[in-house]
């Protein structure tokens, strides 16, 4: 097979650093997507689709069949994200979980919940290698490709417009930014400062509902706390458990401020029974803030980490998302 024909290898992503939106002139922002990574290969009407980690997910996702008719034959390599959208028309990782693993996916599935993959970055194009070239060459070469149709985008990039695009993605409740240094070549599999991804903190009122115990160092204090909201119709629901952000002090302060509201029962139906067999149940009435990453189906925190007890409030003020109001500050 000739290397006009031969599908580009798989390349390893490079990959940002957390840290606070650049300032200053010379970066391009683009959002950032809650999914999954993926680089996409493909020539002459063939096509692959690999995981960050390498695995061929190509069976998984036939919606991107489009790609070879897209692309007109080219041979590229291409990097992005998988997403699954929500009908607010954002990424919703728990939608997407549905999806991976799937090998065969049925058409009710695919129905129910399609994917998308954004495409930021091009790696090779014919017979070039592309990475070495700065961002703003792979871009305005990726942006010729025209890659726009049902399954298949490509993630819009604002030059020199970080802060606004931050803000916009605070107002329509998104996961967050990526910006990129406009000079910047691609690293295959380095973590690079040319590349900067900011997670949005969002915030939320929850009620303790328990405490699972900590293990090693922990142990004889509060591992994690289990945390619930109400529903509308005002119904409690455990909604995760809280380990991250828990200092030695707050462990402390939070196990006597507990003992006494101690109960023998969930003060909810809906506790996982044996997940939870180990905890330690409360009467609902401590309430605390938490920063998490997102809503998993609508009634799970996401990467939840402790902020603090608010006393100035009661339990009620704990809502599940459909009644969530911004916290009061």
């Amino acid at each position: 097979m000739c290397a006009a024909t031969r599908l580009p290898s798989a390349i390893a992503p490079m990959l940002a650093t957390p840290g606070p939106v650049p300032v200053g002139a010379g970066w391009a922002a683009e959002i950032k997507h809650d999914g999954m990574r993926a680089g996409v290969t493909a020539v002459d009407g063939r096509w692959r689709l690999r995981s960050r980690t390498g695995q061929d997910i190509t069976g998984a996702f036939p919606e991107l069949a489009v790609l070879p008719d897209l692309l007109g034959g080219r041979r590229v390599a291409l990097d992005g994200e998988l997403v699954v959208l929500n009908t607010a028309g954002a990424s919703d990782f728990a939608l997407l979980q549905q999806r991976i693993g799937v090998r065969d996916p049925s058409p009710r599935l695919l129905r129910a919940a399609p994917a998308t993959l954004y495409v930021f970055d091009l790696l090779v194009i014919d017979q070039q290698e592309v990475m070495a070239a700065p961002y703003t060459e792979r871009r305005a070469m990726l942006e010729d490709l025209r890659l726009r149709a049902p399954g298949v985008d490509t993630t819009p990039a604002f030059v020199d417009g970080a802060a606004e695009l931050y803000a916009a993605a605070q107002e329509y409740n998104l996961e967050g930014i990526v910006c990129k240094r406009l000079t910047s070549p691609y690293l295959p599999g380095q973590r690079c400062r040319t590349w900067v991804k900011t997670v949005i903190p969002h915030v939320a009122d929850v009620v303790v509902c328990g405490w699972l115990p900590g293990r090693g160092r922990l142990r004889g204090t509060i591992g994690a706390l289990v945390v619930g909201a109400y529903d509308r119709t005002g119904h409690l629901h455990l909604i995760g458990r809280v380990g991250s952000g828990l200092s030695g002090a707050a462990r402390q302060q939070l196990q006597e401020r507990l003992a006494p509201l101690r109960r023998s029962n969930p003060p909810t139906g809906h506790a996982e029974s044996v997940a939870m067999a180990e905890a330690t149940w409360v009467d609902p009435q401590v309430v605390a803030r938490v920063a998490y990453r997102s809503w998993t189906g609508g009634t799970q925190l996401r990467h939840p980490v402790y902020r603090g007890v608010l006393d100035d409030r009661d339990a009620t003020s704990a809502q599940l998302p459909e009644v969530m109001r911004p916290a009061q500050r």
